[in-house]
């Protein structure tokens, strides 16, 4: 049933791999359309049935997001840049950035403000479509319980008080207008100086974005009986001082002490759900008294969620001493 999907991610996947990898020989719709096994035209179709996006030009646009991190974040030339990403000119470069992005390259790179980038398509989740997981293997990795004093940062982040659950603050946040998973992503994925950035990687957990859990009295009960509001956003250092988005809410968040219950890599089709499982059970049998901790229910206290199957699974709960 969802087998264009499928190929349609392999496509998407397969566009990044060579951007990264610099081979624009293999990063032609014929190539890709020869390797599914199907005609360009019938390619293209699909593709944009089903991304709602024109092949060219989201491969355009991805190229221009991989191009800008190396402007925000290299010291190279920007002609060697241009010339990576495939532009045939320094200026058709420069006219390709300030065409999506409303500046010059070398205008973002003396100041980098938050621009919307075309984050990678995800056409394809079993979970989102309720296929669950395939169940060929399952960990025997288990999981790790320490504590951290964490220092005290910034928060950038989108807030729901209603939502339950990832999928469902995404389609509550889709309602409010410049707050959709893709604007925000998109806008996360530009900031520079992000405590959790892997430099702008395959998923937005790699660029840094992770899921926040804001202890408030407004917010819906969560599994573990505290009033809490889901937030979507990224760490900054306690430092930071560029622009916020308008959408957007910076929060100041102090030092503190925090449990972590952390699983290592995982396969995410074949794995994700045994997982969750494993996490929650470790997280609902774990005893604080005996640890000396409490779970802090304390207003303003935040705690995080890092879901990236290729390093971990970590969920960060704020604590303090009894």
């Amino acid at each position: 049933m969802y087998e264009w999907q499928q190929q349609i991610q392999t496509v998407i996947d397969e566009i990044d791999e060579c951007i990264k990898q610099r081979q624009d020989d293999a990063l032609t719709l014929r190539s890709l359309s020869r390797r599914l096994g199907y005609s360009e035209y019938y390619v293209t179709r699909k593709f944009r049935e089903i991304s709602g996006l024109q092949f060219r030009e989201y491969l355009r646009l991805r190229r221009l997001a991989f191009a800008l991190w190396e402007v925000r974040d290299s010291r190279r030339s920007l002609l060697e840049i241009a010339v990576d990403y495939g532009f045939s000119s320094h200026e058709a470069f420069t006219r390709a950035f300030k065409a999506v992005y409303g500046v010059t390259p070398s205008q973002y790179r003396r100041d980098p403000v938050p621009v919307v980038l075309r984050t990678k398509l995800h056409p394809f989740d079993r979970y989102f479509f309720g296929m669950g997981e395939i169940g060929m293997i399952k960990s025997t990795e288990e999981i790790k319980i320490y504590f951290v004093t964490i220092p005290a940062h910034k928060f950038l982040h989108i807030r729901n008080y209603e939502s339950i659950g990832y999928w469902d603050f995404w389609q509550k946040q889709s309602q409010i207008p410049g707050q959709d998973c893709e604007t925000v992503c998109g806008l996360l994925d530009s900031v520079k100086g992000k405590l959790d950035d892997l430099g702008g990687s395959d998923s937005n957990s790699g660029s840094g974005q992770i899921c926040g859990y804001l202890n408030d009295p407004r917010g819906r009960l969560c599994s573990w009986g505290i009033p809490l509001a889901e937030c979507y956003g990224v760490r900054l250092p306690i430092d930071y001082s560029g622009e916020i988005p308008p959408q957007m809410l910076l929060m100041d968040v102090p030092e503190g002490e925090y449990i972590v219950f952390e699983h290592g890599p995982f396969n995410y089709e074949q794995e994700n759900c045994s997982i969750d499982n494993k996490m929650e059970t470790a997280m609902s049998s774990f005893d604080y008294q005996k640890a000396g901790y409490c779970l802090d229910t304390t207003p303003g206290r935040m705690g995080y969620l890092y879901h990236d199957p290729e390093r971990f699974w970590k969920m960060v709960r704020p604590v303090r001493k009894i």
